[in-house]
């Protein structure tokens, strides 16, 4: 076992920030404070880039197209420095969201992720999140 520089319960707090003051209110002093600046994306989402930008942009489209967003955690666990989230987001479709004109419909979608926090800071993500679901909770994709 080597040594590990991040304590658990920091390490949740960390991603427990993002979700809910970056993620969830906008405070984008905070994402740049939480997230390293070689942070690598290892899924990240169609049309954004693996780094740190990337996960701005598409934190800033999500606040735009459902500016009522909302991450709610449902459970995190800690491996080491590796933060496993379980969240429902909801929101309302109220700005173009990946080409879609606004529909006026909610969502709610579940998703599972996990971030490496190293030193207080957020290195690296996974994630999986149903944009299938919320595509068709929004209407504009028929299963």
């Amino acid at each position: 076992m080597g040594m590990d520089s991040t304590d658990p319960g920091a390490a949740i707090e960390v991603v427990r920030r993002n979700t809910e003051q970056v993620q969830g209110a906008g405070d984008w002093d905070l994402f740049d404070d939480l997230f390293a600046d070689d942070f690598v994306d290892h899924t990240p989402q169609p049309g954004v880039t693996a780094d740190k930008a990337g996960v701005l942009v598409l934190y800033r489209a999500m606040r735009a197209a459902f500016p009522d967003f909302t991450p709610d955690i449902g459970w995190q666990v800690t491996n080491g420095d590796l933060v496993t989230t379980y969240k429902l987001y909801r929101g309302t479709h109220l700005g173009e969201f990946l080409g879609f004109a606004p529909t006026g419909r909610s969502f709610e979608i579940e998703t599972v992720d996990v971030m490496r926090v190293i030193d207080g800071r957020i290195t690296e993500h996974w994630g999986v999140a149903n944009l299938l679901k919320l595509l068709t909770q929004l209407g504009v994709v028929e299963l």
